[in-house]
C-alpha cells in the first residue's frame, strides 16, 4: 500500500456521467483535482451542469453543487476536453451482446476514437470492466501512436448507491506494467482513500470479473436455498438467521432476493466466454437466479387462480434505495405475471416509469402484493393483504 499524495491533476473522465464515472469525479474533486466528465450525452451533460444528479447516489447531489460552485468540477460533450487534462479516465459501459458474449473490442474502439485528443505524457487509465486481454491491446495501441502515454488498469469497485463512501474507504487496485504508471495510478487513488494495491492489468482484469461473479454465485445459493426451504414449507430466512448469527464460517449467506443488475449477470457471462463457456458454475447461477421470479409465479399459480387477480409489485429498481432499473427482474416478473394474471400494478418511489402507479393505489387494488426491490420504506409496510417478502425486509415470513 502506499499513503496519500497532495499532487492534485487535471483528469477527464470519459464516460464521467454515468454511474461509475460521475461519483468518481465528484470525489476526485472533493480532494483537489480538477475534474471534467466528458459524456457524449447533451442531455446528461446538461442536467450535471445546472446541479442535478441524473440519477441516486448517496451524498451526491451536495458534492455536485458545492463543486460546481467551486469551478473543480463540470462536464462537457466536446471530446477536446480530453486534450486538457493530465489523466485521462475511461469508464465507459461495456455491455455483452444477445449471445451473451463481451464485446472485447468496445473499450479498445473508445481509445482509438479518442487517439486524436491524447497527448504526450499523459496517464491513460482504463477502470471499465473488460475481457481479459484488453488492456494489453490497449497498451500495444498506445505504444505504438503515444510511447510517452503510460497506462494503467484500476477496476472500479464501488456498490451503487454507496459509491462516494466506498470511494473513501475501499482499496483500489491498480494493473500496472511499469513502475512509472503504478507509481501515478497510485497517487491519484491514494487521493481519495490512501490504499492502492498493486498487481499486473491482466490480475486486475481478474480479479474484476471474479468478484462480481463470486457474488452472483452466492445470490444464487441463497436463491437456490430459498427455494428448498420454500418447498418443504420452512422460512429460508429464519434458517438464514440462525446458521449465520455469531458463526464466522456462514455470516455471509445472503438473504433471498431478485439477484440482477447491470454487472453480475454480466461479469459471469464475460468469465464464461473467457474459459469458453466452461464455466458451469456460473451457468448453474444464472439459471437459478434468471428462473427466481418464474420460481415466485409458480408458486402463486399453486395458491391462486391468478387468471382472476390482480398483482401489485412495489420496487422496480433491481436492488434497494436506487434509481437504476438496468437489469431488473421485478421487470421480469412483471412480464410473466402479465401472461397469468387479470392485471399486474407496479409502483417505485425512486423510479420514472410512465406505467408506474401510486403505492397506495397497489396496496388498494391489488389482491396479492409483492416486494420486487427492498426500498428501507418497505420494510414497516402493512397491508390486510398477503405481501410476498422474499427478501425478508419486514421481518416476517419469506414463505410463498
Amino acid at each position: 500500500m502506499v499513503s496519500r499524495n497532495s499532487t492534485f491533476e487535471k483528469v477527464v473522465i470519459v464516460g464521467g456521467g454515468g454511474h461509475v464515472g460521475l461519483p468518481l469525479g465528484l470525489c476526485l474533486a472533493e480532494v483537489g483535482h480538477e475534474v471534467i466528465a466528458f459524456d457524449t450525452s447533451e442531455k446528461t451533460v446538461d442536467t450535471i451542469n445546472s446541479g442535478v444528479m441524473p440519477f441516486i447516489e448517496e451524498g451526491a447531489n451536495e458534492l455536485l453543487k458545492l463543486h460546481l460552485n467551486s469551478g473543480k468540477f463540470k462536464a462537457s460533450c466536446n471530446p477536446i476536453s480530453v486534450s486538457q487534462a493530465e489523466i485521462v479516465i475511461i469508464v465507459i459501459g461495456t455491455p455483452i451482446e444477445d449471445h451473451l458474449s463481451p464485446n472485447p473490442n468496445s473499450v479498445v474502439r473508445a481509445v482509438e476514437q479518442l487517439m486524436p485528443y491524447f497527448k504526450n505524457e499523459q496517464l491513460l487509465v482504463l477502470r471499465s470492466t473488460v475481457f481479459p486481454g484488453v488492456s494489453k491491446r490497449v497498451e500495444n495501441l498506445i505504444s505504438k501512436h503515444i510511447p510517452s502515454m503510460d497506462v494503467a488498469y484500476c477496476p472500479e469497485r464501488i456498490a451503487e448507491g454507496q459509491a462516494i463512501k466506498e470511494l473513501k474507504s475501499l482499496p483500489q487496485i491498480v494493473g500496472a506494467r511499469s513502475d512509472r504508471a503504478f507509481l501515478r495510478a497510485s497517487n491519484l487513488f491514494n487521493s481519495l482513500s490512501g490504499k492502492t494495491l498493486r498487481s499486473t492489468p491482466e490480475e486486475a482484469e481478474l480479479a474484476k470479473l471474479f468478484t462480481n461473479a463470486w457474488r452472483y454465485l452466492k445470490f444464487a445459493a441463497a436463491n437456490q436455498f430459498f427455494m428448498m426451504a420454500n418447498d418443504f414449507n420452512v422460512d429460508y430466512e429464519k434458517v438464514r438467521q440462525v446458521i449465520s448469527t455469531d458463526y464466522p464460517r456462514a455470516y455471509d449467506l445472503p438473504s433471498a432476493g431478485l439477484a440482477a443488475g447491470p454487472c453480475l449477470f454480466k461479469d459471469t457471462m464475460q468469465l464464461s466466454a473467457l474459459v469458453q463457456q466452461n464455466f458451469p458454475l456460473g451457468h448453474a447461477a444464472m439459471m437459478v437466479n434468471e428462473g427466481t421470479p418464474g420460481y415466485i409465479v409458480s408458486r402463486l399459480e399453486r395458491r391462486f387462480d391468478l387468471s382472476k387477480m390482480t398483482v401489485g409489485i412495489l420496487g422496480m429498481a433491481f436492488k434497494a434505495n436506487i434509481d437504476d432499473t438496468r437489469s431488473s427482474l421485478a421487470y421480469k416478473l412483471r412480464k410473466l405475471l402479465m401472461f397469468k394474471c387479470a392485471d399486474v400494478l407496479i409502483s417505485d418511489p425512486y423510479v420514472r416509469d410512465y406505467r408506474l402507479v401510486s403505492q397506495s393505489e397497489v396496496l388498494k387494488s391489488a389482491d396479492v402484493i409483492i416486494i420486487g426491490a427492498p426500498h428501507a420504506v418497505y420494510s414497516e409496510l402493512d397491508s390486510e393483504k398477503e405481501i410476498i417478502d422474499i427478501w425478508g425486509i419486514r421481518n416476517t415470513s419469506t414463505l410463498i
